[in-house]
């Protein structure tokens, strides 16, 4: 993409006004609102109560089956929800049904105790991750039908809206979480992370609410173009019975996407794109699923984490997310994420300083101000990227696909984080330079591949 050097920056940043902005951000807050309960949330829940570094890094595990909703995403695209469909659409009935699967989740969280009960704890949480990462598929289907297949400037804008909502969702919400926490904590009730999580329930509630105002795209050539496939795939089986109807279904609807997002790349340009992907982002992830454990164990207070991560986070990310947003748009998508990459890596060597020199706020808000900002470039320029390279007969597929092979390399392997600290014997500082090193191999391959690529701009 050509950075267009007639246009102003309050030409550029005009943009953000799309009325349709709106309801990407409300959309974004939908899909990081889950991440509170399966990650801050829960993993305070089980410190508190006793549980080692290493047995909640491997709780993060849950987290996993983001890497894996492409499998069943095809589904999202094609099969309607009894009734729900015909009241509020394809893409809300799937996440009204996804949503009130929480709540029930969260009711029976607020029933049991994760040291008597942790087996069943895990359960519920990967109940949570299953159904959160269900409705992140059809949510940036959603997104994504809303915007034009060629509207490149307002793909990006809304990508960077996406992840304003994305980080209002998770930050504000663990700022009730962790707030509604201590609150009650200091009330005298001991469960009260099990009040904190009915709470959040509530919250739910109010998403869906909001989501009924966020009108649905009707794309009548979707389901034209996958007819037309499954009558390619007919026309190669020469049959029409049952069994040959059930592998045309099958086919076109698991094999189809793949097949697409192949043709339209080339396989050696796909591959690259794929390891890319899966690459890009580790480091962050393995700083994130340890960073509440990190300012417990230096000791800051739940509020103080309120205050400064998810707080002054949340602003910070608003701002350098929509600032990130205008830097894709007139410098290209491409040049965006090297730019990004270096700031992941550079911001997370902070929080070495911040673990050598032990509890200093000021330090605390200037590593949460710098990777926020890193953090906020990184993925509005990722989900920019991914949203520019589907084919928008496969949208929910063929992103998910994509995104969850981002969340394999972000959940599997930093699912090992609490391990690797304990393996250091403790050593905050060593273990953030290590996630520093991280992000080196995905700007390798995104080097090998930055000529090549053919986006939707």
């Amino acid at each position: 993409m050509e950075i267009n050097n007639k246009q102003t920056f309050a030409e550029t940043f005009s943009v953000y006004f799309d009325r349709r902005m709106i309801k990407i951000l409300l959309l974004g807050a939908i899909s990081g609102f889950p991440w509170v309960i399966i990650g801050s949330s829960l993993s305070l829940w089980l410190k508190e109560d006793g549980l080692s570094r290493s047995t909640i890094g491997w709780a993060g595990l849950i987290f996993a089956v983001y890497a894996f909703n492409y499998l069943w995403a095809p589904i999202i695209d094609r099969v309607r929800i009894p009734w729900l469909t015909a009241k509020v659409g394809h893409r809300r009935g799937w996440i009204i049904t996804m949503q009130t699967l929480i709540i029930l989740c969260l009711v029976i969280w607020s029933l049991i105790n994760p040291t008597t009960n942790l087996a069943l704890v895990i359960s519920i949480g990967l109940i949570i991750a299953i159904a959160s990462a269900t409705q992140d598929i059809t949510v940036d289907a959603l997104r994504i039908e809303q915007i034009g297949e060629h509207e490149g400037k307002s793909m990006q804008a809304g990508a960077a809206i996406a992840v304003v909502g994305w980080w209002t969702g998770y930050k504000l919400g663990g700022v009730v979480a962790l707030n509604s926490a201590e609150l009650f904590q200091k009330a005298g009730f001991e469960n009260y992370w099990q009040i904190t999580f009915l709470i959040l329930g509530i919250l739910i509630i109010a998403c869906n609410i909001g989501l009924l105002f966020i009108n649905e795209p009707q794309p009548i050539d979707r389901a034209e173009r996958q007819r037309q496939t499954d009558k390619m795939i007919q026309d190669k089986l020469g049959s029409s019975n049952f069994i040959s109807k059930s592998a045309i279904w099958v086919t076109g609807t698991v094999i189809g996407p793949v097949v697409s997002f192949f043709k339209k790349n080339g396989f050696k340009i796909a591959l690259a794109i794929l390891g890319f992907v899966f690459l890009f982002k580790i480091g962050e992830a393995f700083l994130g699923r340890m960073s509440v454990i990190f300012y417990k164990e230096i000791g800051f207070t739940k509020s103080d984490i309120a205050l400064y991560s998810k707080g002054l986070g949340w602003v910070t990310t608003v701002i350098f997310t929509l600032l990130g947003g205008l830097f894709a748009i007139r410098s290209g998508v491409i040049k965006a994420m090297f730019v990004s990459g270096v700031l992941m890596a550079s911001t997370n060597l902070l929080f070495s300083l911040l673990a050598w020199s032990g509890k200093s706020e000021l330090l605390f808000a200037i590593a949460v101000i710098f990777d926020d900002m890193a953090a906020a470039f990184a993925t509005v320029a990722f989900v920019a990227f991914i949203s520019m390279l589907v084919d928008r007969t496969y949208t929910a597929t063929q992103y998910a696909l994509l995104a969850s092979i981002g969340t394999a390399g972000r959940t599997t392997l930093a699912a090992s984080s609490g391990a690797l600290v304990d393996w250091l014997n403790g050593d905050w500082g060593i273990f953030f330079i290590i996630t520093a090193v991280m992000v080196i191999p995905s700007l390798i391959f995104l080097y090998m591949i930055k000529d090549k690529l053919r986006l939707n701009d």
